[in-house]
């Protein structure tokens, strides 16, 4: 059977991203964006439902989106779902949290630029060489690495 995995969302951050390093020193940003969904009722009643997401970017993409963005900014977050599960110190009981692992974004708006941060350009790419003249390895920021502890 084929699957598929593939989450895009449009909406605001809810708290400022925050930004940790695992001991190998892979960057980890943790951010909560808030997607709307509005609609009217049959009654004509304006309707409004928030969702809010937890996405995890790693490598350069997190120190990017650390750098340009705070609580309130716009973000389109391109990823995959992912679910962590752990059990709870206090009760033993095993818990869950759906989250989205980010593979790529873009910014929505210009934001406010009044309180002296920069104004953000397009995210940066790594340059890619014409002709590759070895086998690469996969890059650590495509995702959380494998058999690294993440601080949080």
């Amino acid at each position: 059977m084929a699957s598929f995995n593939k989450v895009i969302l449009a909406g605001n951050l809810t708290r400022d991203p925050e930004l940790r390093y695992t001991p190998k020193g892979t960057a980890v940003a943790k951010l909560g964006v808030a997607v709307n969904r509005t609609w009217t009722s049959e009654s004509g009643e304006r309707r409004e439902e928030v969702t809010f997401v937890d996405v995890d970017a790693f490598g350069k993409q997190a120190e990017v989106i650390t750098q340009y963005l705070r609580k309130g900014r716009g973000i389109l977050v391109e990823g995959r779902l992912k679910l962590d599960t752990w059990d709870d110190k206090q009760t033993g009981q095993k818990k869950s949290r759906l989250g989205v692992v980010l593979e790529g974004f873009s910014f929505l708006d210009g934001g406010n630029r009044s309180e002296g941060a920069p104004a953000p350009g397009p995210a940066p790419t790594a340059p890619r060489p014409s002709r590759p003249s070895a086998p690469t390895q996969p890059a650590d920021s495509d995702g959380p690495p494998p058999d690294d502890d993440v601080p949080f």
